[in-house]
């Protein structure tokens, strides 16, 4: 009896041990070796249209032929998320270009690219790049965290990253999509902040030199592509810039000026636009800028929140200042959830922002 049961256990061990075995030839089989795992492939452009490169001159941005040209578009939601809930097709690039953008920002979360993996998402960008050259767009790859990168301390842990993992990604990017203008511009850094000292103390020379370093690793793959470099307070404050400009060619500055960014009283153009001009405007007049989030709620009005509460008085104001100065906007944002919203459902019906910045885009409203 004792010996029937050791037989047994025996027999027992001996399939569960050639199970596992297999289970792990099986695994190996399926491996790619680590010395055969093949290099990311660059985007094949062949069936794309030619589209101009646009590039830095002096304080403008230049066509080929040197006439100057001002991004004017939308942000849509990061596209994973899109994916998710059944709303990444070309249809939603067709309603943009029906409302008049020649842009459209793409925000990238550190946290999606990790989960979707750069393999599956740069399938989602290829189709980007697809449907947006066909429509005659241009893009710009924005990397979306939130804090201040050279302490490590973020916002939130969706925007969490590390100085690796952005040169990473923009050492993919950058390769991926060398010599296609239709990627026409990349964001290094979404929103740096120290939130007031709560993510450390913010350095312009160490945040400088962490972009030339970017910058480097881009450059090394693609010359044509403009670099965007964002100030501090959110990617609101330009102040540094004409002291100590980043020293690399083709860069452009990025600023954020929601509504309560400043809060004067009274709130006008007189009172407005000194406080802009000193934070970020004065920079247009030597370096190009492009305002790649604006937008505003109404103070009751869907997902209402500081900075972007405003009673509307703000989207003349800041348009009309735009355009004084030559400055490119993309507004936040082209979704329904997402707030300030620019639609208010996924048949694309305007907000009370998106339908003044629909007659901005389509030229039903005069800029002053």
């Amino acid at each position: 009896m004792t010996q029937g049961i050791t037989n047994t256990f025996l027999c027992l061990s001996l399939l569960l041990s050639l199970a596992t075995a297999n289970a792990f030839q099986s695994d190996a089989d399926k491996a790619v070796a680590w010395w055969e795992i093949p290099r990311a492939a660059p985007f094949d452009a062949s069936e794309l249209k030619q589209r101009p490169i646009i590039r830095v001159d002096g304080n403008r941005f230049v066509d080929e032929q040197g006439n100057t040209f001002l991004f004017k578009g939308m942000n849509i939601a990061a596209p994973d998320r899109l994916l998710k809930i059944g709303q990444w097709n070309k249809g939603l690039f067709e309603e943009l270009k029906e409302w008049g953008v020649n842009t459209i920002r793409l925000p990238i979360h550190p946290i999606g690219w990790r989960m979707m993996g750069q393999a599956e998402y740069a399938k989602v960008l290829d189709e980007a790049v697809v449907w947006a050259n066909d429509l005659d767009i241009y893009l710009i790859i924005d990397w979306h965290s939130i804090g201040y990168l050279p302490s490590g301390l973020f916002q939130h842990p969706m925007y969490e990253t590390d100085e690796q993992e952005t040169l990473q990604f923009w050492q993919f990017i950058s390769a991926r999509y060398e010599g296609v203008p239709t990627v026409a511009v990349y964001e290094i850094f979404n929103e740096p902040t120290d939130i007031g000292g709560k993510a450390g103390k913010a350095s312009w020379p160490v945040w400088k030199a962490f972009n030339e370093k970017v910058i480097d690793v881009i450059h090394a793959h693609d010359k044509d592509v403009i670099s965007l470099v964002a100030g501090f307070d959110w990617a609101y404050d330009l102040r540094p810039v004409l002291a100590d400009p980043v020293a690399r060619e083709n860069v452009a500055y990025v600023s954020h000026p929601y509504p309560q960014k400043e809060r004067p009283n009274p709130r006008n153009k007189d009172t407005l636009y000194p406080l802009w001009d000193r934070k970020f405007g004065h920079v247009a007049s030597t370096y190009p800028i492009i305002v790649t989030e604006l937008g505003w709620v109404s103070p009751d009005g869907y997902g209402a929140h500081i900075p972007v509460k405003d009673n509307g008085s703000y989207g003349p104001m800041i348009v009309d200042y735009m355009h004084q100065r030559g400055i490119s906007w993309t507004g936040w944002v082209f979704d329904p959830q997402w707030s300030p919203v620019m639609i208010t459902d996924w048949n694309y019906t305007p907000s009370e922002q998106g339908e003044f910045f629909k007659r901005v885009l389509q030229g039903d409203y005069e800029p002053k």
